[in-house]
């Protein structure tokens, strides 16, 4: 059975089609570790800056008296 030229170019179509797909993943993939590496120095911060919130002396000192 010989190839028709619709055949050739389909097949050629669905192979770019496939190399995309597997580079979008890929993007799609990092993209992700980098999402998930943010929010967890987002996490972090806040949770830094709540810890000293909450560790802060609530009884303020007077003022000294000149």
């Amino acid at each position: 059975m010989r190839l028709q030229t619709i055949q050739i170019v389909a097949g050629l179509a669905a192979a770019v089609a496939f190399v995309l797909a597997f580079m979008a993943a890929g993007a799609a993939l990092i993209s992700g570790v980098f999402m998930l590496a943010g929010l967890a120095a987002v996490g972090w911060l806040a949770y830094s800056l709540i810890k000293g919130v909450l560790r802060r002396d609530h009884k303020p000192e007077p003022p000294a008296r000149a």
